[in-house]
């Protein structure tokens, strides 16, 4: 009996029979980081911030570049692209477009995200910018909007250039621009196959995940020597769209396994929570306004990422104001709604007037004042 007690003190204490503890996902690659779309929030990384050669991953900002400017109304789908002697030259993954030939702006997208298509991608550039020179400044601008502070570019197609670097962190923050902003994206990056000139020219999905990975989105995949094998790979499941970024995998078959054990880690330990009021929020009642009262609104989304046993655990307290005193102004804050987790305040989002409520003038209240004398008579 002892010689019992003392082999399962032994388990004990070495954790043989303690639960297990949540691990972090298998990966090889020189770098990762997961990310969740809404919140921005990363949920694991490995030298997130190193810089590395991104190769064709570097397409999500010529992505972004091209979304934006159909957005302005620079550039439509059906606007028609020439293709110069520099672009049909670029070697690399291609769709072997000709100088002198002429695509859509859809088609392009879909040599781009499809196929990877370098030359799509200096035609697109060219088009845009006047160069390919004048669109890579467009891009480290756009970087620098976004916080990139790890990357620098040199072309818009990822092929090998000195100093043309970026990290899974910057890969992240451009993956997760675009598919927040530019939902349309997913047109594109969840083909698997699909042609180009009417047909006569085949196009696979350079991202196997989109075949063989439920839920995926998308989206750039990319490789060179230097680079070895890099993905930024996008999933949604239960309303969370997961951005899982891989650089520096040993080969292509590695980096989708580590993409995946990513996506399969958030999705298992974490979820977003909307947090709301308990009950409807009733309309306050307002004095001397011209409206009785005033509907009170969020300020802000209450989504949360959290993990899933925190999940079950959120609450929410609320404070309002009784009354209010014209006038009120559309935005005031009027209250505040405080969501707790486990009890502990988590976060407090303002209640704001959903509508302005002008003040009642003198001749409004006296008329007021006499319509209820006569009410009461």
């Amino acid at each position: 009996m002892k010689k019992l007690c003392a082999l399962m003190l032994t388990l004990l204490l070495c954790g043989g029979l303690l639960p297990a503890q949540a691990v972090g996902p298998a990966v090889d690659a020189k770098a990762v980081a997961l990310m969740e779309k809404s919140t921005g929030e990363l949920l694991y990384e490995e030298n997130a911030h190193e810089a590395l050669e991104p190769a064709s991953v570097t397409k999500v900002m010529t992505m972004l570049l091209i979304m934006e400017a159909l957005e302005e109304g620079s550039i439509t789908k059906e606007t028609m692209v020439p293709v110069s002697a520099t672009a049909a030259g670029m070697g690399g993954s291609q769709v072997y477009m000709k100088e002198g030939e002429e695509f859509s702006v859809h088609d392009m997208l879909k040599a781009i995200a499809v196929a990877s298509g370098n030359d799509a991608c200096v035609a697109m550039a060219e088009y845009l910018a006047g160069s390919e020179a004048s669109f890579v400044e467009k891009m480290n601008a756009r970087a620098k909007d976004l916080g990139m502070k790890d990357t620098v570019f040199h072309n818009c197609t990822g092929l090998p250039a000195d100093g043309h670097v970026s990290s899974a962190y910057d890969i992240a923050l451009m993956s997760r621009e675009l598919i927040a902003k530019y939902p349309d994206i997913r047109t594109y990056t969840t083909i698997w196959m699909d042609t180009l000139r009417d047909g006569a020219f085949q196009l696979a999905n350079t991202n196997k995940l989109i075949r063989f990975y439920d839920s995926a989105t998308g989206l750039k995949t990319g490789s060179t020597d230097g680079a070895l094998f890099c993905v930024s790979a996008t999933a949604e499941k239960e309303g969370m769209e997961l951005i899982a970024v891989v650089l520096g995998s040993p080969t292509s078959a590695d980096r989708f396994e580590t993409a995946k054990a990513l996506l399969n880690y958030g999705f298992a330990g974490y979820a977003l929570v909307t947090a709301a009021p308990s009950e409807p929020l009733s309309p306050i009642p307002v004095t001397l306004g011209t409206a009785d009262s005033v509907q009170p609104v969020l300020s802000e989304s209450s989504q949360m990422l959290l993990s899933k046993a925190d999940a079950a655990k959120v609450s929410t307290t609320l404070a309002l104001s009784d009354t209010l005193q014209a006038p009120v102004a559309q935005g005031q804050q009027i209250g505040s709604l405080t969501v707790l987790v486990d009890g502990k305040e988590k976060q407090t989002i303002p209640l704001i007037a959903q509508e302005a409520v002008p003040r009642l003038t003198l001749w409004e209240i006296y008329q007021s004042m006499l319509s209820c004398l006569f009410c009461g008579t």
